[in-house]
């Protein structure tokens, strides 16, 4: 929550809400720190109720809709059932994107004219225009 924060944006925070609340600061964290308990046990109570009614053992992160019914509602012939087809499309598709990867790998590394320094001869070299000299060239 904090980590684009330094030390001193953060002292700064404080300092301000100290300013703001004065001798209330222990009383308003107080306050804060209490109602994030109230919640917390708000949810434990409301997952035990639900696992009661349905007569599973329910988790705070089992909540999330997609893992419910993965974890709840299917067996696991059922969710193999449903991922088959799409598991021979996913494979092909990672194969197919992990050759244009290795494709575009070797086009770079035969396009990059720093790394051996000549530029590739070819055929058509004369109809060619020449490359653009970079920011980095230029400095």
């Amino acid at each position: 929550m904090f980590e684009n924060l330094n030390w001193w944006e953060i002292g700064a925070l404080l300092l301000l809400a100290l300013l703001i609340f004065g001798d209330r600061l222990p009383a308003v964290i107080n306050d804060g720190l209490r109602l994030v308990r109230n919640l917390r046990n708000m949810a434990r109570n409301a997952t035990g109720d639900l696992s009661r009614e349905l007569g599973t053992d329910i988790q705070l992160e089992d909540l999330h809709p997609k893992a419910f019914i993965r974890k709840h509602l299917l067996s696991e012939e059922d969710e193999a059932a449903i991922r088959k087809p799409l598991q021979g499309v996913y494979d092909n598709l990672r194969a197919d994107v992990g050759g244009v990867h290795d494709d575009l790998k070797d086009v770079a590394s035969a396009a990059d004219l720093r790394s051996n320094g000549t530029r590739p001869s070819t055929a058509t070299s004369s109809t060619t225009p020449a490359p653009r000299a970079s920011y980095d060239d230029a400095t």
